[in-house]
């Protein structure tokens, strides 16, 4: 009886005020394990806006739990396991096992293998350290390259309301393999100037919030991403380095909620008349550079997900304050700023959402990012406007359990993403904060997994990429007159394979065979190195059979 008194105190603590701190958008196990029990209709998700708060991911394991009979073994025992990963969050008290803990006789403090780190909590307090630790290697018959990865994160809560999370990771790339120009899914990096040959970067993840029942408030630096995809997200792809934002995330009621961030980004234009001479020492200061936006989500039945909403990016008039009212249509605002200058306007987007899970074990989704729309343009066959748009689904455990079929189509039109102001473009560091084939390209995506084994997943894939010209946008430049993929200048054709072993929470060995057919055209469609060098890093030019393999600790 004493027990299902305080299970349900936990509970009803938990519903009061579930804490922010993020659980990074990399953890593809347990984003995956609640994609897959929101497909089978056992919790609600909007898996549209990510990154997901750990409370957050502890409340719909709970809920799952409550419904274990549904599950299969499989599911059940990566129930079990991702529960003992989110103990600080769900626990009085953090409960580890017993031979891996050096502080026995402590009932607040406790070492574990999973979760791997040190643990602390008492009534008022709780905290979380644990390493940052892994290895990559890619090798076929050009050679091999690898990236080394070190560092620590740690997190915890102060009373009922207060969080924060910090993480720090040292990185070294024999190769760099992730340039602003290259056209891949890897995390863009902070590496200074325009190095050439192997690189060492670090970044710096964390925040802080406060947190009420139904809403929370706070500043982070961190990646996010918005758009339903499986296969990269073509609002917000998290692709570009960390910023920092201030945030705000509401839900007042089970049919609505309200995501809203103001960001301070990175726009590498060297701003000269602030720049200066400090003795014999040049100091470059770049623009300032500043984005606001916020997605609208409607659920007018359960499961069906309708999420609209808007963003600038903004330059060269300092922090509006304006842009730090969540709730505003920005481009009306900037009318109102600059409807009377020539070239001062800035840089404003639309996206539309809609996520459907109503028919079980299948997940519809489509998603539009409107970058430059103008009705007149309909009505003429040579015109378009800048558009990103994606649509899919998701098949999870039907007919077979545990094995999930994924398709996805994405098309972006020329101009979109683009400005022709170099301070107020869709980027931050110089990488894109959409889709990562950028502007007049294609993406046709199909995947199929397996997990036979709790924590062990095999997954196929293949996938076609094609991007066109790319269309200079100027001010006096016409963008949406030039023809979608009139010329394929550069292609990637890959079929994968890959196994993944998650042995404790966050930590995986991992291997994968890539036939990779990678080609760059020129307009007559005849083989050239231009845009191949440019968009792909040499490991993987033309046609190469690359095995990957590696393991992580920690993200």
């Amino acid at each position: 009886m004493k027990r299902i008194l305080l299970l349900t105190s936990f509970l009803i603590t938990l519903a009061a005020s579930s804490q922010t701190v993020y659980e990074h958008i990399s953890s593809k196990g347990i984003y995956h394990f609640l994609d897959e029990l929101a497909n089978n209709k056992i919790i609600e998700l909007n898996s549209a806006v990510k990154p997901y708060a750990r409370m957050f991911i502890a409340e719909k394991l709970k809920e799952a739990s409550e419904q274990k009979d549904k599950l299969n073994k499989r599911q059940q025992r990566e129930l079990r396991f991702y529960a003992r990963g989110y103990t600080l969050e769900m626990d009085e008290h953090p409960e580890t096992n017993a031979t891996f803990d050096v502080f026995k006789k402590n009932k607040n403090l406790a070492t574990a293998i999973n979760p791997f780190g040190i643990l602390y909590k008492d009534s008022v307090f709780s905290f979380s350290l644990k390493p940052v630790w892994g290895i990559r290697y890619f090798f076929n018959d050009h050679g091999s390259v690898y990236h080394r990865w070190g560092g620590a994160e740690m997190y915890g809560y102060i009373g009922s309301n207060l969080s924060f999370y910090a993480s720090l990771r040292d990185n070294n790339e024999t190769e760099w393999l992730s340039r602003p120009d290259y056209l891949n899914r890897r995390q863009g990096v902070p590496v200074k100037g325009n190095p050439y040959g192997g690189v060492d970067y670090s970044e710096m993840r964390g925040g802080i919030f406060y947190t009420w029942q139904w809403g929370s408030a706070g500043l982070a630096k961190d990646h996010l991403s918005w758009g339903s995809n499986y296969h990269g997200a073509n609002i917000f792809s998290g692709k570009q380095p960390s910023f920092g934002q201030i945030q705000l995330n509401l839900k007042p009621t089970r049919w609505f909620e309200f995501h809203y961030f103001h960001g301070w980004l990175v726009s590498e234009v060297v701003d000269s008349s602030r720049s200066y001479w400090d003795n014999d020492t040049y100091r470059e200061v770049f623009h300032g550079k500043y984005i606001a936006a916020n997605f609208y989500t409607f659920i007018p039945v359960k499961r069906l997900n309708l999420s609209f909403g808007n963003s600038i990016v903004y330059s060269d008039i300092g922090v509006q304050a304006v842009y730090l009212i969540p709730f505003l249509f920005y481009k009306s605002v900037d009318h109102t700023l600059n409807s009377t200058a020539n070239n001062t306007g800035q840089n404003s987007q639309m996206f539309f959402d809609i996520s459907s899970r109503n028919l079980k074990h299948l997940h519809l989704y489509a998603t539009a990012f409107i970058d430059e729309f103008k009705l007149d343009r309909l009505r003429h066959n040579d015109q378009h406007n800048f558009i990103s748009w994606k649509c899919g689904f998701r098949l999870s455990d039907f007919p077979l359990q545990n094995l999930a079929l994924t398709a996805e189509y994405t098309r972006t039109n020329p101009g979109t993403y683009q400005h022709y102001i170099s301070t107020t473009t869709y980027e931050s560091n110089g990488y894109n904060m959409g889709h990562y084939l950028k502007a007049n390209s294609e993406e046709y995506y199909i995947g199929i997994s397996f997990k036979p084994l709790r924590g062990l997943h095999f997954k196929t894939s293949w996938m076609l990429a094609r991007h066109g010209n790319d269309i200079q946008y100027t001010s006096n430049s016409r963008p949406q007159n030039e023809p979608v993929l009139k010329d394929i200048t550069w292609e990637d054709q890959t079929w994968s394979l890959s196994a993944t072993y998650e042995f404790t929470g966050n930590a995986y060995l991992f291997a994968e065979l890539i036939l990779s057919d990678i080609q760059g055209h020129d307009a007559d469609g005849q083989t050239a190195t231009y845009y191949l060098e440019k968009f792909t890093p040499e490991l993987f030019w033309g046609q190469k059979t690359t095995a990957s393999l590696g393991f992580n600790i920690g993200f």
